[in-house]
């Protein structure tokens, strides 16, 4: 049921040579009226390379912005983690205070 099914080796298709072209009957006809691009001579003056720039250029006021604004982020992640905190330490002093009176009911309970 699970094993796979291959067809018959005499059904199996055969490799056809006729069907391939090899590359060179691919390539570019030496006799071709297209006009090519001329080739480089060696008299050619190379274009100039302009000079290379930081991907971003910040301006003063740019730099400000930025600045207040990590610092904005840095704040309200820090008082969202703080609350966290804060809540999971309250939820365990109030587990706590209970852990306690019950103890303290059953306790009570035992001496009467």
């Amino acid at each position: 049921m699970f094993s796979p099914k291959y067809p018959a080796p005499d059904t199996a298709p055969t490799a056809d040579t006729s069907l391939v072209q090899p590359l060179a009957a691919l390539a570019h006809p030496s006799a071709c009226d297209c006009n090519p691009a001329p080739a480089p001579t060696a008299a050619s003056v190379p274009a100039p390379v302009p000079a290379s720039r930081s991907g971003m250029q910040l301006t003063p006021g740019a730099l400000v912005v930025a600045v207040a604004g990590g610092t904005a982020v840095v704040l309200v992640v820090g008082a969202v983690l703080v609350s966290m905190l804060l809540s999971v330490a309250i939820t365990a002093a109030s587990v706590a205070v209970c852990a306690v009176v019950l103890r303290s009911l059953l306790n009570n309970q035992k001496g009467h």
